[in-house]
């Protein structure tokens, strides 16, 4: 190790309206200054571009979201000497769902049967003969919304009301498996740093604690851990999670996995940690993470661990009990798993030429039209069959309905239609709905809130 050797120059890669996952203090340490570069969206990218090479950053560190993601494939093309961290191959999985199946599939790793369809009419063959029930997600997005976005269907009749109310593109489809839990996973350096249950209330299947699902971190099974290894490890992470499910079959599944996800403060820090070792060449040390050790700080209230920074461990000990039987920290040794450095590739994985499906593919039958038996080809006949959700708005109808709207008003109703415009809006209402959350101010609630009422006003005008 070669203390005078000169440190990379780091950065925090930002964007307009996201949360922040890193901030200074994640590198407490570091005695270089560490930029920033904030991608405001539209038509940034060069701005952007020509910012990172004036700063001279050689690492960037950030997650992309779903929507941002394609731009910046571009834009990593653009910097081929700036390193991503995680790189754009890695957050292959944050842009949708249907890219975890891929990803999965690629690497044999354990998802429930999955059918993608870009054609709605394949679709729709395969529904009509499917044996139900099956689980319909929207695949393009940044999270499920509490369930928000996934259904359960039991006949083929259900699948058609919501295909026909909700234009999910592509149409994804997975078999029902019930489960007794899910369990989430992360990872730092493909070592699992906390994990928990996240189980569902008596007699539902959705297991997301907005649902009434309750979660603890006792007994995670090491099945789903080394599981969540070696995802992590096929996509070269520097940090992951995972979320399994445990069937009532006793199977494992992998339900999501992705760089995006919530952490608690201190695993950030750890993070921060496991990069600052990453590229000084170990003039940092590794953080000290034992395994387990989520079941002794679980214990400790959640709205502490929410404000809890800079936690260390000691290095392991033999572990001992009381004659009382009391534990003394028993599951924290051995340590077994060890942090370990990922891989610098320099080819893409995951190309968007072939990958970016929703781009490259489109359906040329809407999902409507698919259900006549005969298509009438011209344009008078195909607009008889448009619902009243296909119908744009003009600016002054949508400002009129999104300042009805409670807590949005005219202020942000302006901004929203600014920034998006009018085709943007409607596209964010009719299924596009993380489009909201790249607004200032509208966060997941305020969204679903915004949603929940054009759905109530589109069906008022069609009554």
């Amino acid at each position: 190790m070669n203390k005078n050797k000169k440190l990379p120059k780091l950065g925090f890669l930002y964007l307009d309206y996201v949360m922040r996952f890193f901030d200074h203090s994640n590198f407490k340490g570091w005695p270089d200054k560490i930029d920033q570069v904030v991608y405001h969206w539209g038509n940034d990218k060069q701005r952007f571009i020509n910012e990172v090479k004036r700063k001279k950053i050689e690492v960037l560190i950030g997650n992309i979201p779903a929507t941002a993601y394609e731009t910046f494939r571009q834009i990593a093309r653009a910097l081929p000497d700036v390193t991503f961290v995680p790189s754009l191959d890695t957050q292959f999985a944050n842009k949708s769902k249907e890219n975890v199946t891929h990803f999965c599939k690629k690497y044999n790793l354990p998802i429930p049967k999955t059918e993608i369809f870009y054609e709605y009419a394949k679709a729709r063959q395969f529904l009509e003969t499917a044996n139900y029930p099956k689980i319909i997600k929207k695949s393009y997005g940044p999270s499920n919304y509490g369930g928000y976005y996934v259904h359960k269907v039991d006949s083929f009749a259900e699948a058609d009301a919501l295909l026909s109310r909700k234009k999910y593109y592509p149409v994804y489809v997975q078999e029902f498996v019930p489960m007794k839990a899910d369990i989430r996973v992360m990872l730092i350096g493909h070592k699992p740093v906390c994990a928990f249950w996240r189980r569902p209330p008596e007699g539902e299947w959705l297991t997301n604690t907005s649902q009434g699902g309750s979660m603890d971190y006792m007994n995670v099974p090491k099945p789903a851990l080394e599981i969540a290894i070696q995802a992590s490890k096929a996509a070269n992470a520097e940090y992951w999670a995972c979320d399994i499910a445990l069937g009532y079959d006793n199977k494992y599944r992998i339900l999501e996995c992705a760089t995006a996800f919530a952490a608690f403060p201190y695993i950030r820090d750890w993070i921060g940690q496991y990069l600052m070792w990453k590229f000084s060449e170990g003039r940092f040390g590794q953080p000290h993470i034992p395994l387990y050790n989520w079941e002794e700080l679980g214990k400790i209230s959640s709205h502490i661990l929410r404000s809890m920074r800079y936690i260390t461990f000691a290095k392991q000990i033999e572990t001992v009990r009381c004659e009382d039987g009391a534990e003394l920290f028993n599951s924290l040794s051995p340590q077994q798993i060890p942090l370990i450095d990922t891989t610098l590739r320099f080819d893409e994985e995951w190309p968007s030429e072939i990958w970016d499906r929703q781009s490259v593919l489109t359906s040329s039958t809407p999902w409507q039209m698919v259900k006549q038996k005969r298509i009438d080809d011209s344009e008078a006949a195909e607009s008889d069959l448009l619902t009243e959700q296909d119908k744009v708005l003009d600016k002054a109808q949508l400002l009129a309905f999104l300042n009805q709207v409670k807590g949005v008003g005219m202020t942000t109703a302006e901004r929203i239609i600014e920034q998006l415009g009018t085709a943007g809006v409607m596209a964010a209402l009719n299924g596009q709905t993380e489009q909201l959350l790249t607004i200032k101010n509208i966060k997941q609630k305020k969204a679903e809130l915004i949603v929940e009422q054009w759905r109530k006003y589109r069906n008022a005008v069609t009554a």
